[in-house]
């Protein structure tokens, strides 16, 4: 059964493509690179400040299979990777080993980076007090912003088994009287106005079928002065005579859509449109492909490991998919498609 299922995606090419995929040699710190805002050009694939999308049965059936993804994988990613189910964060000059413990230890470092990017202080005095966590996976960042900051932080996400797995690991991590989590739509949080002075999104907003009503949910419960982080998948950023993506890209991402649930992608341009439409203030944006470059490569080699491939056999379906599809995020990021994207703003006084 196993050679059955990487038929379609040979281990050679994986391991071909592993071996293609470097971290692209740098030249600034990464803190300076900033976009600016660009025309919202991306037609094809529907760009985040596009017309709303309407709660169809399209938009539920996205929703629901978002969900059963993420109960169904979700418990194979905590064995193999541990309580982080994002990117690492890895310095160009930095000597990648195969240990897990590199791999985590980026993991804790993309947390450590984006806050330091969003002009977070460091000073547990002066830190937030109070988070959302949207799309909190398993509560890794939540239960360590809360351990860092002494942070209340609520983590939301369409999963069950993450909801309940996240407040597993706060009680018994001692943490349950800081951190909690529950089922929620981050398109319709079930918080007030202006509860909280840190709103986190680590890469969930690549799962958002309006872009518009997502940022602007983070806009809402977010208190006066509070920082906002978006770090999210995107599309590249259009040239000044493209209307829109090429047919090849725009295929390339409907593979990737379907294994994992995605909806229209947009690009960083369209995030900043978005958030000044919104009157915030301060925004940032950063292009952070060349610090994940060693990121899916590490997951394919853990996939192909005997213990990853009893995993994904008995994880089912849909985890089994989405890890078919991963040397299809090596490539989009290798040809400058895919980008790893940072956006960070704040809500005025």
């Amino acid at each position: 059964m196993t050679s059955m299922l990487l038929s379609s995606t040979s281990q050679t090419q994986i391991f071909h493509n592993i071996r293609a995929f470097q971290p692209i040699p740098h030249l600034h710190p990464y803190r300076t690179t900033c976009l600016a805002p660009l025309p919202c050009r991306s037609r094809s694939i529907r760009c985040a400040g596009s017309t709303a999308v309407a709660d169809t049965g399209s938009t539920r059936e996205l929703k629901q299979g978002i969900a059963e993804l993420y109960d169904e994988s979700s418990a194979v990613w905590e064995d193999i990777w541990g309580d982080h189910m994002h990117h690492g964060f890895y310095y160009p000059d930095e000597v990648v080993s195969g240990s897990d413990s590199d791999h985590r230890a980026a993991q804790f470092r993309m947390i450590q980076e984006a806050l330091s990017f969003a002009g977070v202080s460091e000073d547990p005095e002066k830190g937030p007090k109070t988070v959302v966590d949207v799309g909190c996976g398993i509560g890794g960042s939540s239960r360590y912003i809360a351990r860092k900051f002494g942070a209340k932080c609520q983590g939301i996400t369409l999963s069950p088994f993450q909801a309940q797995r996240a407040n597993a690991l706060a009680e018994t991590e001692g943490l349950a009287d800081k951190v909690s989590f529950q089922v929620a739509d981050a398109l319709e949080q079930p918080f007030p106005d202006g509860q909280f002075d840190l709103v986190w999104s680590m890469e969930s907003g690549e799962h958002m079928p309006d872009k518009r009503k997502f940022v602007g949910e983070l806009a809402r419960v977010a208190a006066p002065g509070a920082t906002i982080v978006i770090v999210t998948w995107c599309h590249r950023v259009l040239g000044p005579s493209e209307e829109s993506l090429q047919p090849w890209e725009m295929k390339h991402l409907k593979k990737i859509c379907d294994a994992y649930y995605l909806p229209d992608w947009c690009s960083t341009a369209d995030y900043v449109n978005l958030l000044e439409s919104l009157s915030l203030q301060d925004i940032k944006t950063a292009d952070w492909s060349q610090y994940v470059a060693p990121f899916w490569p590490a997951v394919i080699r853990s996939a192909l490991t005997w213990k990853g491939l009893t995993s994904l056999l008995r994880s089912g379906m849909k985890t089994i998919r989405g890890a078919l599809v991963m040397p299809l995020m090596i490539e989009g990021y290798k040809k400058g498609l895919i980008k790893f994207a940072i956006i960070t703003c704040r809500k005025p006084e």
